[in-house]
């Protein structure tokens, strides 16, 4: 180490504990969004899930909403990770386009909802929404998540891959939607494909569309 060049700091064991705490409330809240969704899910849940009282998980999460926030910054932070694995190294050649890498990404958010890991939010919730566009951490991974989104669908619309009539933001939501499209869940529950099928549909329909070929 340098002359003069500062410790690293030591967390304290019980900061660390804390921080321990917080991970393991964040991801019993995003398994139980997963499973039931964010009006079905209860604090008591998530307390009984981590083995706490409800009264010690209000120290680190004030609201429903704010835990709901955690476990989409935990989500969008997943996602940064996945997409800077697709800008580098071998993952970018098995991604070399703008449309491979745009059909990489909705694949893998297709996998993490089949799998149980994709928080499920509602639409129109006022609360949680007004909870979220608080959030730094959230709405700064939002924006850079959706920065780089939108460069690859209009670089993918120039190369003639992505209809370039429709509006990039357009397509951007209609990806975004996929994470939590309700077609997974009736294709699943029919039990007459694999989740690797039910990803091929979903994934032909969102980027072929239904047309006959």
């Amino acid at each position: 180490m340098p002359l003069n060049a500062p410790e690293p700091v030591k967390k304290s064991f019980k900061l660390q504990m804390l921080q321990a705490r917080e991970v393991a409330i964040t991801r019993a809240v995003n398994r139980l969004l997963a499973e039931k969704g964010f009006d079905a899910m209860t604090v008591d849940e998530v307390a009984a899930e981590v083995g706490i009282a409800k009264a010690s998980l209000y120290k680190h999460f004030s609201s429903k909403e704010a835990l709901a926030c955690a476990a989409m910054v935990q989500a969008m932070q997943r996602a940064q990770e996945f997409i800077c694995g697709l800008e580098s190294g071998d993952a970018q050649l098995l991604a070399s386009t703008a449309l491979a890498k745009l059909q990489a990404l909705t694949r893998w958010t297709l996998g993490l909802k089949l799998s149980g890991q994709m928080p499920s939010l509602p639409s129109q919730n006022s609360s949680l929404r007004a909870s979220l566009m608080a959030s730094r951490p959230y709405m700064d991974a939002l924006m850079q998540v959706s920065e780089i989104l939108g460069a690859w669908v209009v670089k993918a619309q120039a190369e003639g891959q992505v209809n370039p009539n429709l509006p990039p933001v357009a397509v951007l939501y209609t990806l975004y939607a996929r994470a939590c499209d309700p077609v997974l869940e009736f294709l699943k529950m029919s039990q007459l494909h694999t989740d690797e099928e039910i990803m091929d549909i979903v994934m032909a329909t969102c980027f072929e569309g239904l047309n006959a070929r």
